[in-house]
């Protein structure tokens, strides 16, 4: 019997098989997911801004930036017994939620969390094996430890199996 377990915004949390890892709203913020096939088990952080060092110390919560979210969901994957020489990854979410008129980088959120994230799983030699990024719309996703699967569901743009 599979248990939900529901990855909050800024959140980030690590399972084994048969747990399905589900975040809803996914809008600019990307949900990363990370995968050791071999123990089935996997993590799922729920990333709302690109870097940390935007952060002030006061509200410093590492589950919010894809530079620190995504080191602590290996450290907790871990923990659980993962070999991090064998965890890939898949990744949703990074959408422009809203048309904005500035071509200013900085406003384009999603687009930032997206580029974040693919370099954070570049540096720690982490493929991605499967996305579903930007455009304008929001997604939810669950992924299934037993089996790695991961479904992107959208409201307008149909469900994608990654």
């Amino acid at each position: 019997m599979s248990i939900s377990i529901r990855v909050g915004m800024a959140e980030y949390k690590a399972a084994k098989s048969p747990a399905t890892l589900i975040t809803l709203g996914l809008g600019s913020c990307v949900g990363v997911v990370l995968y050791d096939n071999f123990a089935k088990i996997g993590g799922l952080a729920h990333v709302m801004l690109p870097d940390s060092n935007l952060s002030s110390k006061k509200d410093y919560n590492p589950g919010k930036f894809a530079d620190t979210a995504i080191d602590a969901l290996m450290q907790e994957m871990s923990k659980l017994g993962a070999n991090e020489r064998r965890i890939i990854s898949k990744i949703a979410g990074g959408a422009q939620m809203f048309q904005i008129k500035s071509e200013n980088n900085i406003m384009q959120i999603g687009k930032r969390n997206v580029e974040a994230v693919r370099t954070k799983l570049s540096k720690l030699n982490i493929k991605i094996v499967a996305e579903d990024v930007e455009g304008n719309y929001g997604r939810t996703i669950e992924f299934f430890c037993e089996s790695g699967e991961l479904t992107v569901k959208t409201i307008g743009h149909g469900t994608r199996i990654l």
